[in-house]
């Protein structure tokens, strides 16, 4: 029973000392673990993986099918982290609920300003002529015999770490509001749910957080730049990735969900919450009965 009497849904899990609830306790044990995963996730996805364009060959495409007619699928590489992402927020959302969510958003938000400002500001520096890099042994150096190491290495680094004004709006708007979206769907499923069915919140979340997400952050960076096509390509052939890889880590949220709620000991649904992205979290003023 919460403290307004009525009776708390019961999950799927199973887990004996879990203890189905719509009060969160004053404090938890792992919360912090899991924004820090969270946030470094969001930040080595931005660092490592936005810059670059790779392909992956499916040979049992059929031939001349869009988005891939000749079998191949063009995606960034940060795909490798961003459903990552998505798979910890549905955890946050899942044992912490919205309101510790939103908080752990507003977080990767923050951190993620900071990473653009603080990126065109090493990037503005001014290079050193003797700078040496892996750069200044490239193909390009030995090209233009005249050219300072440094030089090249500067423009080494714009390419990697430099960002327009496009791809930095583009990317941390993309990612508040995809990130709400998935964990605004994934609550209220768990309620309408009644706790069941964890795959059907991981994956249906993730099919609107990502949509929301790609929607917004490709037209953004890149038309314009790109052709339309090829910015509707990308856009639906990195929803669908992410959406695949997501569904393929559903065994892993299982596992990792069913460990945090047994250490947490209690099962949280969003049954007395305020879903706004700007609302405070609300404290708890009293220890829920039993």
């Amino acid at each position: 029973m919460d403290k307004t009497g009525s009776a708390a849904p019961s999950g799927d899990l199973g887990e004996i000392g879990v203890r189905a609830t719509s009060r969160p306790p004053p404090s938890f044990r792992h919360y912090d673990l899991v924004m820090a995963a969270f946030v470094a996730i969001l930040l080595l996805s931005n660092l490592i993986g936005a810059a670059k364009l790779t392909f992956v060959e499916v040979g049992f495409w059929p031939d001349g099918w869009w988005p891939a007619p000749e079998g191949v699928f063009i995606y960034g590489a940060g795909i490798l982290f961003f459903p990552l992402g998505y798979v910890i927020g549905d955890i946050l959302t899942e044992v912490y609920g919205f309101a510790r969510a939103r908080r752990v958003i507003w977080t990767g938000f923050a951190a993620m300003l900071f990473l653009a400002f603080m990126s065109y500001v090493v990037v503005s520096l001014p290079a050193f002529e003797g700078w040496q890099c892996a750069g200044s042994e490239s193909l390009a150096l030995r090209a233009v015999p005249d050219s300072a190491p440094g030089t090249v290495c500067q423009q080494t680094y714009e390419s990697v770490f430099g960002s327009t004004w496009r791809i930095v709006i583009a990317s941390v708007t993309a990612f508040w509001a995809g990130e709400f979206v998935n964990s605004y769907v994934m609550a209220r499923m768990k309620v309408w749910t009644r706790g069941k069915a964890l795959w059907s919140r991981t994956i249906g979340s993730t099919v609107l957080g990502q949509g929301v997400d790609s929607l917004i952050f490709y037209p953004i960076a890149f038309l314009g730049i790109w052709s339309t096509e090829a910015v509707v390509t990308v856009m639906v052939t990195n929803w669908l990735l992410k959406v695949a890889w997501e569904a393929a880590l559903t065994p892993v949220t299982y596992a990792v969900v069913a460990r945090l709620k047994k250490a947490e000991g209690i099962d949280l649904f969003d049954t007395d919450t305020n879903f706004s992205p700007f609302a405070s979290e609300r404290p708890v003023t009293a220890p829920e009965r039993r």
